[in-house]
């Protein structure tokens, strides 16, 4: 199971996240992801590329790429592999922020999705 907490964009995290997702898929793992907070937005299909307010930049002047397509293409993966993969959003945050996952759940998933993986990694936020 890998956890997500980062915000998509602020950091490679969240890119370095679906990476190993993608990696353990291409091997014949299943992988649960479980998103939480501004990460529930890594598969969000109306997403838009950020500006840059601190540098004065457009969304076309920056030009990064959004996570929904590579977020996308993990389900392609999973299903070319023969293998599962179970994405699901926290559900207040899905609620709250529109995000398009495939379900939300609540926090004793993450509990009971943890208990039952063979492996677990979070992601998450770094505290200052």
């Amino acid at each position: 199971m890998v956890a997500i907490m980062d915000i998509p964009y602020e950091s490679a995290d969240s890119s370095t996240a679906l990476h190993i997702i993608h990696a353990a898929l291409k091997e014949g793992h299943n992988v649960r992801v479980f998103t939480y907070e501004e990460a529930v937005d890594l598969v969000t299909k109306k997403q838009q590329p950020p500006a840059n307010p601190a540098k004065e930049t457009s969304e076309e002047e920056e030009r990064h790429t959004t996570t929904k397509d590579p977020a996308a293409s993990l389900f392609e993966l999973a299903k070319h592999q023969g293998v599962k993969l179970d994405w699901v959003n926290y559900g207040l945050f899905v609620d709250d922020r529109g995000a398009e996952g495939l379900r939300g759940v609540g926090p004793e998933d993450l509990v009971e999705a943890s208990m039952g993986s063979d492996a677990t990694m979070v992601i998450l936020v770094p505290t200052k």
